[in-house]
């Protein structure tokens, strides 16, 4: 698997799992899905993700053109 699609992979269960703490644990859980939307927006703008980083780090290979 790319970058990319581990990168949209970990999003898609950060959100899920924010939704189900939200739901079966307490309220306040929706601020989890607040800050993964406000990452997901500044990279939009500055084209730079946190966890584009940590996942280079780990070794997970970028898509070629």
């Amino acid at each position: 698997m790319k970058l990319h699609a581990f990168l949209r992979l970990i999003a898609g269960i950060m959100v899920l799992l924010s939704l189900y703490l939200t739901l079966y644990v307490h309220p306040n859980w929706v601020w989890f899905s607040v800050f993964i939307a406000a990452n997901l927006i500044q990279s939009a703008f500055t084209k730079w993700c946190p966890m584009i980083t940590i996942l280079k780090k780990l070794g997970v290979e970028e898509e070629k053109c």
